[in-house]
């Protein structure tokens, strides 16, 4: 089993930045990839970043390219979600998730919410 928490939600300007972050404990050594989700209100949950177990390998949804930068640090069993120049678009409940096996794991949520 693993656990994941996440931080670093709020409300932010348009434009502005947010670091979201997403603690692991449990059996963190089965931990593979590691992604960020997000769904907006009446919308589906949709994958915008990944990245490998070596943190070597990173993907992105067209949505969020050039503007967020997924990292890990395997240390800490954290993954992070750097979000710059954000648009009211990208309000939504962010989800951590992590994958050991043929087993996947998330987050309670956090929160974003951009205002123009």
């Amino acid at each position: 089993q693993v656990q994941l928490v996440e931080s670093g939600g709020g409300l932010v300007q348009a434009g502005g930045s947010l670091r979201l972050s997403c603690a692991a404990s449990g059996s963190t050594f089965s931990i593979l990839a590691m992604g960020w989700y997000r769904q907006a209100p009446g919308k589906q949950r949709e994958l915008i970043a990944s990245i490998s177990s070596s943190g070597t390998t990173t993907n992105y949804a067209n949505s969020v390219k050039g503007r967020v930068t997924i990292s890990r640090d395997n240390a800490k069993n954290t993954v992070y979600l750097q979000m710059n120049s954000l648009k009211p678009e990208d309000t939504a409940v962010y989800y951590c998730n992590v994958l050991t096996g043929n087993l996947g794991y998330w987050g309670q949520g956090t929160q974003v919410t951009v205002s123009s």
